[in-house]
């Protein structure tokens, strides 16, 4: 009989198995989001998704959108400074359900 595997060794193996980003990556994007972009901007804009290197984030109001494209190189490095994660580009969806006076959480 094996000896148990933390749970932690076995999801970095169905990452990998997936060819997704590391756990280390997944969890420096969503769990220092809001030290990495702000108050103001986690207020407005999630992280969603990250594929590889490229992040999704979903914004409340199609204003937000664009700010995001101002503001992808910045927010790139700070993910890269906060995080230690490498992103490549920022893809951004406008959540129209929420859209006008969403706040995100």
């Amino acid at each position: 009989m094996n000896d148990p595997i933390p749970i932690s060794d076995s999801l970095d193996g169905v990452v990998r198995s997936l060819r997704g980003p590391s756990r280390h990556a997944v969890g420096g994007v969503f769990g220092k989001w809001r030290d990495a972009v702000g108050e103001q901007v986690a207020e407005h804009v999630r992280p969603l998704k990250l594929d590889e290197r490229v992040l999704v984030v979903e914004v409340d109001d199609p204003a937000w959108a664009t700010q995001v494209k101002f503001l992808s190189s910045t927010i790139i490095d700070k993910l890269l400074t906060v995080a230690g994660v490498e992103i490549e580009r920022i893809e951004v969806r406008v959540d129209r359900r929420n859209a006008r006076g969403a706040k995100y959480t």
